[in-house]
């Protein structure tokens, strides 16, 4: 019976967080600044789901928030940033922590970075009609710059995920009472 009630709330938690997610990407039609911003955190909450439910929990979370974000939220350069990293992001940083070697740790994490960004270009370019002249500052094409520059928010994003997912594993589980 226990065993039941474990399953009735990691179900129910995942559902919520899948429920907030999707609020935090729909708020982006209305919220242009929200672009990169919201969906950050909307795929942070997955990491509790991890904590909470476990990897597949948090890919069906992030699968059906992908999902219900093509059909729904009006910025799809905001769901385009969603699905090809920061959505599943925060559920696959906890593999590559298991990694001892901190150098192919963060080697790792910068790989998939860079190829899943310079993919999010190019099919926002090809598929989103994304205008070249929005990477253009001056007449002058900027693409690189701006990956450097996403480099430099990556490390952030990732120390801060990581302070976040820390605070959550240690304060915030034990106020909800989960376990």
């Amino acid at each position: 019976m226990r065993k039941n009630i474990g399953k009735t709330y990691s179900l129910a938690f995942a559902s919520v967080i899948a429920a907030l997610s999707l609020v935090f990407m729909f708020i982006t039609t209305f919220i242009p600044i929200g672009t990169y911003a919201l969906p950050c955190i909307a795929g942070a909450m997955l990491a509790a789901v991890v904590l909470e439910s476990g990897y597949i929990s948090a890919f069906v979370v992030y699968f059906v928030v992908s999902v219900l974000s093509v059909l729904l939220v009006g910025d799809k350069e905001a769901v385009l940033y969603y699905i090809v990293f920061l959505g599943f992001y925060p559920i696959v940083k906890g593999l590559f922590e298991r990694i001892k070697l901190k150098p192919l740790q963060y080697a790792l994490k910068f790989i998939l970075f860079n190829v899943c960004i310079v993919s999010a270009f190019f099919i926002g370019i090809s598929v989103l009609s994304i205008p070249k002249e929005s990477f253009e500052l001056f007449g002058v094409y900027l693409p690189w710059v701006f990956l450097i520059m996403g480099n430099i928010v990556f490390i952030i994003y990732d120390i801060c995920l990581t302070r976040i997912i820390t605070q959550y594993a240690n304060i915030w589980r034990k106020k909800i009472k989960f376990k």
